[in-house]
């Protein structure tokens, strides 16, 4: 609520959402939903838009004066906590994948140094999590690369490359075009960045799949695999393919497809101590966990 009105201030100063962005290091679009989720809170309409520019209404007007009050007093209050800053909680936004496999280990190392930080694990697809960063409502994210730029005020550290691979239940035949012809498609959702590529992969290499179903997650797509329901393409570098039963695992053919994943997180946050010790934390469970070649995983045993 904080960023919101201090977004609500620069935009009545400047009389223009996307004035406010620049000022403020925001796109106009999250300037824009920033304003329209303090409406929401309000119930009122805060500014009249007209073209290109913004005016205060007649309830932004009454809101204004307080607003700066408020952030004015918060900032004081901030100030004089700062000694103590590392103790403030973390907002960590993170894509399902990650939690699973990267963030238990990498939070058990995090939680032997500091042990009374609150951290507040904001779950969703990268897209969405990319949002929230942009609209300064988080300050750090663990998420697929983002195929644009990264701004100067943020900063990307990759943390694993995943190459996907084909995932079967054992037993059916190991040949992709037989593959399509007689078994359902578990399709990663297109939605997704990572789902996407594999679905630009299905097309270039002329694969016309039955398709069955359609989820976000790779390790539940891994799990209705294990019990027969289909067969998928899925980064296989997190997921726990070497311990997953009645499955056979097979390099994808033509070139090597991966996705990057890593964190993404705010230059202005690196100064803390919480921050860098946990980005230190997932790089370490990620170097560990890539010992574990998923392609050389021939098959597991079935049951």
């Amino acid at each position: 609520m904080i960023r919101y009105l201090r977004t609500f201030i620069v935009a009545a100063q400047t009389s223009s959402f996307s004035a406010a962005g620049m000022k403020l290091g925001l796109t106009q679009s999250a300037v824009s939903i920033q304003i329209r989720k303090l409406e929401e809170e309000f119930g009122a309409v805060l500014f009249e838009r007209t073209g290109k520019s913004v005016s205060l209404s007649d309830a932004g007007q009454a809101l204004l004066p307080d607003a700066i009050h408020m952030i004015e007093l918060y900032d004081r209050m901030k100030g004089a906590s700062q000694g103590s800053s590392d103790s403030r909680p973390i907002d960590l936004g993170a894509i399902s994948t990650v939690q699973t496999a990267l963030l238990p280990k990498a939070l058990h190392r995090f939680r032997s140094h500091f042990p009374n930080v609150h951290i507040n694990i904001i779950p969703g697809m990268s897209t969405q999590l990319l949002t929230q960063i942009d609209a300064k409502e988080l300050d750090i994210a663990v998420i697929i690369k983002p195929r644009l730029g990264i701004p100067p005020d943020l900063k990307w550290i990759l943390l694993v490359e995943e190459h996907y691979v084909v995932v079967l239940p054992a037993g059916w035949p190991q040949d992709m075009a037989q593959l399509s012809a007689t078994l359902p498609f578990i399709r990663y959702n297109r939605n997704s960045y990572g789902g996407h590529i594999v679905d630009r992969y299905l097309k270039q290499h002329h694969l016309w799949v039955q398709d069955g179903m359609e989820l976000d997650e790779p390790s539940v797509i891994l799990e209705m695999v294990s019990e027969g329901l289909g067969w998928s393409i899925i980064p296989g570098g997190l997921v726990p393919l070497h311990t997953t039963r009645g499955i056979a695992v097979l390099p994808l053919p033509g070139r090597p497809l991966s996705r990057e994943i890593g964190v993404l997180v705010r230059v202005s946050t690196l100064k803390r101590q919480t921050t860098v010790l946990l980005i230190d934390s997932l790089r370490e469970e990620a170097r560990r966990r890539q010992g574990i070649d998923p392609t050389a995983q021939a098959a597991a045993k079935a049951p």
